[in-house]
């Protein structure tokens, strides 16, 4: 087990990001001189570590009147504005998993191939292992060649057990089939991996909606968690994909994987601000203790760390 806090971890997989944000905040914020051309260079560091255009402008637009309104003129203080403005976007408070007691509890994952989404669901289940927890996972993603032998090397690791059908099988069917049978058999946790192509919006939905309704099926109140994996070094795709599952399912929680490999760690509060779903975990690593639970306000201490 990494006994690497949070923050020592976020601040490691936000170096990238926050090498490129704070060369030049630093150097902006020193001159403590908040005018026009302040606000104007604001907006294009912040938008260079995607942010987004639109939660970039909303973001200054507040800055500038709490700054005015508070007639500050601290480069220091100006900072703290900022990261608190942050934090009203992302939440102050982590947001774990919200599965109210259900045994078996069902959690679908979601997410474009290449994203990590295998990768986060066998991190998940080996942290469900660790709490001694019996686990199941379902695999889903039949269409990809290579998927169900990959959960199958996660399964093992991690020591959970895998349903799984020949590929090309319907993928609602094997969810209800790992459903059923964790019902049936006592299992503490389901997760299931789910086809990873961005059809047209249409397919995806339809399919979306055929596995809630078996999942419901097989066990009322499931699925408990529906969560969606994206991949920050995409960026502003991420956001793109993130609206177009919400549309097709509602999303309980978002997975930022690669984080550590990107200069857009901004990513995460562009798609909190529009989508108003809790980033739930970040990944920063290849490890199994990689996967971490997401605190926003370590995050945003990590995003905006001093340069060393």
């Amino acid at each position: 087990m990494n006994n690497m806090g949070f923050f020592s971890q976020i601040k490691a997989g936000l170096q990238k990001t926050r090498n490129s944000l704070m060369s030049r905040m630093e150097g902006l914020l020193a001159r403590n001189a908040f005018d026009d051309t302040f606000y104007e260079e604001l907006e294009e560091i912040l938008i260079g570590a995607d942010v987004g255009v639109e939660t970039t402008l909303l973001l200054v637009e507040k800055l500038r009147a709490k700054v005015q309104e508070e007639r500050v003129r601290d480069g220091d203080r100006v900072m703290g504005l900022l990261k608190e403005l942050i934090l009203e976007i992302l939440g102050r408070e982590t947001a774990p998993l919200q599965l109210d007691g259900a045994k078996p509890a069902v959690i679908l994952v979601l997410g474009v191939n290449g994203v990590g989404k295998t990768t986060t669901i066998g991190k998940l289940a080996g942290q469900f292992r660790e709490e001694n927890k019996k686990v199941l996972l379902a695999a889903g993603d039949t269409f990809r060649a290579a998927a169900g032998e990959q959960l199958q090397i996660w399964a093992e690791r991690s020591g959970s057990e895998l349903v799984k059908h020949q590929q090309g099988a319907d993928p609602a069917a094997v969810i209800f089939d790992a459903v059923s049978a964790a019902v049936s058999r006592g299992y503490d946790v389901v997760l299931c991996d789910t086809a990873g192509r961005l059809h047209n919006k249409a397919n995806l939905m339809a399919e979306l909606k055929k596995i809630h309704k078996v999942v419901e099926k097989a066990l009322p109140g499931a699925p408990h968690e529906v969560l969606l994996v994206l991949d920050a070094t995409t960026g502003q795709n991420a956001l793109a994909q993130a609206q177009v599952f919400h549309e097709a399912t509602p999303l309980t929680g978002l997975v930022l994987t690669k984080l550590d490999g990107t200069a857009k760690g901004g990513i995460v509060i562009a798609i909190a601000q529009k989508l108003q779903v809790p980033v739930k975990y970040v990944g920063v690593g290849e490890g199994i203790d990689d996967l971490l639970p997401f605190n926003p306000a370590e995050y945003v201490e990590g995003l905006f760390a001093a340069q060393a």
